[in-house]
């Protein structure tokens, strides 16, 4: 195939609308069920080179869930904690620690489940059964991988009456060293961003503690890929083996910072023992289930507990959150890692970061007050490396 026609492009009203190789070969990928679209394949291919890379520089399974050209998470595959296949909606499945590719889409899955309502789903490997299985029962656009299982496909062909999007690219497809975008009818040309994230990035610790733990290496990692494929400005909190906050898109550094923050908490407090102990109805779904829990967690626009509101979604009214148990929660959490796609300009990012138990940090460095950001760093034992390299991505 070298070109496959379009519906239309980012909206309806732009037509025509198709991809196809420059050159005029084949296109590395085959399209097994549904008709992708133009943003469809934005995610798809930005996606499966965050996957390929984390795989590469892990050697786990790797899963990311994209929503609009940018990942809500990105995962490799550790197997899950009790608390956090509960917390992801997935203690149901009795095989899961069999695959860790399919543990790998839990956590990528599980991490931010509002915004990944919808995704596109990349994957590093083989699509197995029990990966196919998780997928099938969440609201999703599409998925790319490098190949599937017979019985994998045929779950997988069952979504959306038939009309899955699955895409197979093969693994082996390497770019061109130069790419192409247009703009206002104007071409703009660069090199491709090979730069390679690895261990050796994190050499240059510029804080008085230097202990960087191999989790925390792998962590940054996870964090630093991430964010290679996320628009900028961005920041990224990673623990565990993936990424648990990703503030995409802001023009403000600490606006990143605080977002993705945010993210980070509400991805601690679903793991409270409070609210893995919400009184859900039976028959409420998983995705009304998870605007639920954001509301409780973040008391949003409808107070969930309140009288006359509980009855929709709980059998009994549950005791609400309050600010003391967060905080208290919150304090307890450490050994988070932090990656930035550029220097931080202020130390407040340092401040907001602690609040979320930010203990390694890998930034670009370069700013003129580098120095007080390692200063604010050192006054909360972080460890932090500068990198020398910037990773934005638009």
């Amino acid at each position: 195939m070298k070109e496959f026609e379009l519906k239309y492009g980012c909206n309806p009203n732009q037509k025509p609308s198709k991809i196809f190789m420059h050159d005029g070969s084949e296109l590395p990928i085959e399209i097994l069920s549904g008709r992708p679209g133009y943003i469809n394949f934005l995610d798809a291919f930005n996606s499966w080179q965050l996957v390929k890379e984390l795989k590469e520089a892990l050697g786990l399974p790797a899963v990311t869930s994209f929503k609009h050209v940018s990942p809500t998470s990105a995962a490799v595959g550790i197997p899950l904690s009790d608390k956090l296949k509960k917390a992801c909606f997935v203690d149901d499945i009795e095989d899961l620690d069999s695959s860790l590719l399919a543990c790998a889409y839990a956590r990528a899955r599980g991490t931010d489940r509002m915004c990944s309502f919808g995704d596109w789903v990349a994957l590093s490997d083989v699509c197995d059964a029990v990966t196919a299985r998780l997928i099938k029962r969440e609201v999703s656009d599409g998925i790319i991988a490098p190949g599937y299982t017979d019985e994998a496909l045929e779950i997988l062909k069952q979504k959306r009456k038939g009309n899955y999007n699955i895409v197979k690219i093969d693994p082996d497809y390497v770019p061109a060293e130069t790419e192409h975008k247009q703009v206002f009818g104007i071409t703009f040309e660069q090199g491709r961003n090979n730069f390679k994230i690895d261990p050796e990035l994190l050499k240059n610790i510029v804080t008085a503690n230097k202990d960087f733990p191999e989790s925390a290496v792998r962590d940054l990692i996870i964090s630093l890929i991430t964010l290679k494929y996320t628009q900028s400005n961005s920041v990224c909190y990673a623990v565990d083996g993936q990424a648990i906050g990703v503030g995409a898109g802001q023009q403000s550094r600490i606006h990143c910072t605080r977002l993705a923050g945010s993210k980070a908490d509400t991805w601690f407090m679903r793991q409270y023992d409070k609210v893995l102990a919400l009184p859900f109805k039976k028959e409420l779904g998983r995705a009304d289930r998870d605007n639920v829990i954001d509301g409780y967690i973040n008391r949003n626009e409808e107070d969930v507990c309140a009288d006359g509101n509980w009855q929709k979604y709980f059998t009994s009214q549950p005791e609400p959150l309050t600010d003391e148990e967060i905080k208290a929660y919150l304090s307890t959490i450490d050994g988070v890692a932090l990656g930035s796609d550029a220097f931080f300009p202020f130390s407040d990012n340092i401040e907001r970061a602690k609040k979320s138990g930010v203990k390694y940090i890998a930034e670009p460095g370069g700013s003129i007050r580098d120095d007080l950001v390692i200063e604010c760093a050192d006054k909360y034992g972080m460890t932090m490396a500068f990198t020398g390299m910037r990773l934005f991505h638009h």
